[in-house]
């Protein structure tokens, strides 16, 4: 734990900041639970109830697939009621002022496009809920027609094109992340001068390799996340305060 008051480290992620031009920065969870979407571990959060539904259980039983459509039904309306919060905000001002060279999420909900981050800068690891996908084909569809469809009592959703079945587009948990993603990712990590991470644990794959790409060439790495990261101790400063209180503040300063 830094012995460093929260001004103090601000200060010192400003100076670092000051110096960036193509920053790069990793949000998860820690980002959206401020603007009222529970992570996994959150209390009250559904998954606390009905655990997730693995993408294997997903192909493979049709009581998975129905068990997915009744716990989505609830994750999808806090989604749909979530907006942009200050963290959000100050990440797109870092666009805005051509410093921000793109933001990986592994977070689903397009809040980071609804604050104004440009859709091409923003590389969602884990898909997006604001899509309906194919598992078979791939093919893209309204989520709110195929939601609509389970809620009219339509049980297991199929593609009308080659019968695969229908999701949204988000990775469940043991489903391979696009490699064409990863891809994109490993190269803002490879050519961003400053790696930020806010509101993410590093504690799934791919995205906690991330930052040690930007690590392995001397890049500063900074982090903002509420609970301790396995990298805090290799990070030019590492924050442990609330995305939406700590980043506007550092944004501010540059």
């Amino acid at each position: 734990m830094s012995t460093l008051t929260l001004q103090e480290q601000l200060l010192d992620a400003a100076e670092l900041m000051q110096q960036a031009r193509q920053i790069v920065a990793l949000t998860g969870a820690g980002i959206s639970t401020e603007s009222g979407i529970p992570d996994f571990r959150s209390p009250g959060s559904i998954w606390q109830l009905q655990p997730p539904v693995s993408y294997r259980d997903f192909i493979n039983k049709p009581e998975a697939r129905q068990q997915y459509w009744q716990t989505r039904r609830h994750l999808s309306s806090q989604v749909k009621e979530a907006r942009p919060n200050a963290a959000h905000r100050a990440l797109a001002d870092l666009e805005r002022r051509g410093i921000l060279l793109g933001v990986i999420t592994q977070n689903f909900d397009g809040l980071h496009q609804d604050a104004g981050n440009s859709a091409e800068r923003v590389i969602e690891l884990h898909g997006t809920s604001r899509a309906a996908a194919c598992t078979i084909c791939g093919a893209r569809s309204s989520i709110t027609e195929l939601q609509e469809r389970v809620d009219a009592g339509e049980v297991d959703p199929r593609c009308p094109a080659c019968g695969g079945f229908l999701k949204a587009a988000t990775i469940l948990f043991g489903q391979r992340v696009p490699e064409a993603e990863i891809t994109r990712a490993k190269e803002l990590a490879a050519a961003c001068d400053l790696f930020l991470v806010v509101g993410s644990s590093l504690k799934v794959m791919p995205a906690a390799m991330l930052p040690r790409l930007a690590l392995n060439r001397n890049v500063p790495l900074i982090i903002i996340n509420l609970q301790p990261t396995s990298l805090d101790s290799l990070a030019d400063v590492a924050i442990a305060e609330k995305a939406g209180l700590a980043l506007p503040k550092l944004v501010e300063m540059l």
